[in-house]
């Protein structure tokens, strides 16, 4: 079925003979785009092409306004439902002190009982290239904090100036 914004209705459709649907949900048979037409007007309501690619193209008796209405609201409905994960993002450096990372790590804790995710990043600068293993030790300590509501979903990977890894929360029982 096309989109309802797209599908043709009333003088727009092409075809020489259609499938009726009437406004009940009957079929009315095959037949010419002029006497379907007659027969929604009779009932005030639309012609509208619900199936073009069939043989032959099948039409419905509706009332398009309401039809359209009616799509609008359960696109509504099923955006209302969906949730939207979040990627939120922690910084550490090579050097933060253990009140600081305990600090950052009750955030993440926050933000993964939210239902997010957290990307936990350590940021080198200058020299500290060189203490790669610093900027581990931190990863490890934050994921074995977060063990009882975390999991890794990505582990540790260097880019550039930053080592990061990815956590998520652990499936609810």
């Amino acid at each position: 079925m096309l989109s309802a914004a797209k599908a043709r209705r009333n003088k727009q459709i092409r075809a020489k003979e259609i499938r009726v649907v009437g406004d009940d949900g009957n079929q009315l048979g095959i037949m010419s785009v002029p006497e379907a037409l007659e027969r929604a007007e009779q009932l005030g309501l639309d012609l509208v092409e619900v199936a073009p690619n069939a043989k032959p193209p099948v039409c419905k008796i509706m009332d398009y306004g309401k039809y359209l209405y009616e799509e609008k609201k359960k696109s509504q409905e099923a955006k209302k439902r969906q949730t939207q994960i979040q990627v939120k993002e922690i910084k550490f450096r090579p050097h933060t002190d253990d009140h600081d990372l305990l600090t950052k790590v009750k955030h993440i804790r926050r933000f993964i009982e939210d239902g997010d995710r957290c990307k936990v990043t350590v940021f080198f600068r200058g020299r500290e290239m060189a203490h790669k293993d610093r900027g581990q030790v931190i990863l490890d300590r934050v994921v074995e904090m977060l063990a009882d509501v975390a999991k890794v979903e990505q582990t540790s990977r260097v880019e550039g100036r930053t080592m990061f890894l990815l956590l998520a929360g652990l499936p609810k029982k």
